[in-house]
């Protein structure tokens, strides 16, 4: 890579960046394992602890702090006891400013994982994926109103637990675009036309693939999907194969860089994280997707959802020699 990364750095401490998306706590109970149930042909494992993190749009959140930055968290919870310990972990976390709306009657969404010899071995969703009603999505309109304007880039992270609704997806991208705020998406696989004209647009390959003709060579249907959609860029992760970078006169293709993978749960939030920091500072965007790849791959080598730091990133850019 050709960007001085340890200068980069020092630049995400004057950056803000404002992410909305739905937000969920994860669980973990940790245990081991020592032998099959009699009863049906599974691990039986013996708990040893159990603890909580933020999830979803706040592990974004968290990478954006871990990174240097300043960010703003938006998104919505229930009134349940799940929604007020989400809001006392994430009101400990000093470098996140928070701004998460409840909802009566809805559920908020936790991952439960339970891990045993440093593995996952089963998890547990729960959650509801209905719609806020409409003076909740006024509401939520009024708080991004009012962080917009000291944002440096805004990212929408959907996991399609019901925050995004069309008219609020469109509200958001009318106020960015009005005010020259660049937008990076995360998406699912809704509304993508919806979000035309984001700055940076990344799907994984199932998610890009479920709104094009797979028949379509792959080069081809991504630089369509880009050109069609008014994105400026088009980012779709790979997996274990890296990730393609789509800008208007150019195709990146970059292989992964993780060194040994143990967990991929929230790769995907440190990527979007990372190129967003690097976008809004004027990094290219091949050297940014680098960037937000090697990130990637440092996070798949803990167990659970681990964000980035600043020394973690330089542990692996420095091994890499790039």
């Amino acid at each position: 890579m050709n960007i001085d990364v340890k200068s980069l750095l020092n630049q995400f401490t004057d950056k803000h960046i404002l992410v909305v998306g739905d937000v969920m706590l994860d669980k973990y109970i940790w245990g081991s394992v020592d032998r099959i149930s009699p009863e049906a042909p599974v691990p039986v494992v013996h708990v040893e602890k159990t603890n909580h993190h933020s999830g979803g749009a706040a592990n974004v959140a968290r990478n954006i702090c871990g990174l240097g930055g300043n960010v703003t968290l938006i998104g919505l919870t229930g009134t349940d006891d799940s929604g007020k310990l989400l809001k006392s972990i994430l009101a400990e976390d000093e470098g996140i400013s928070c701004q998460l709306l409840s909802e009566d009657g809805r559920q908020t969404t936790v991952k439960t994982r339970i891990m045993a010899q440093g593995q996952q071995v089963v998890r547990l969703d729960r959650e509801n994926n209905s719609t806020p009603i409409p003076a909740t999505v006024e509401a939520l309109k009024q708080v991004i109103s009012n962080s917009l304007d000291t944002s440096d880039g805004v990212i929408l992270q959907d996991y399609n637990k019901g925050v995004f609704t069309i008219d609020l997806i469109q509200w958001i991208m009318d106020q960015s675009r009005g005010k020259s705020i660049p937008v990076y998406v995360d998406p699912k696989k809704r509304h993508f036309s919806t979000f035309a004209g984001a700055r940076l647009f990344k799907p994984n390959l199932s998610e890009f693939f479920s709104n094009v003709d797979d028949e379509t060579d792959f080069e081809t249907a991504g630089e369509f999907f880009r050109s069609k959609n008014g994105f400026e860029l088009l980012l779709i992760t790979l997996g274990e194969k890296g990730m393609s970078l789509f800008s208007e006169d150019k195709l990146f293709q970059i292989a992964t860089k993780a060194r040994e993978v143990h967990d991929v749960s929230g790769a995907g939030d440190t990527v979007i994280a990372t190129f967003a920091l690097s976008d809004v500072c004027g990094s290219d965007p091949g050297e940014s997707a680098r960037l937000s790849n090697l990130a990637a791959g440092r996070v798949c080598e803990e167990v659970g959802v681990i964000p980035i730091d600043t020394d973690s990133l330089m542990e692996i850019v420095n091994h890499h020699h790039v």
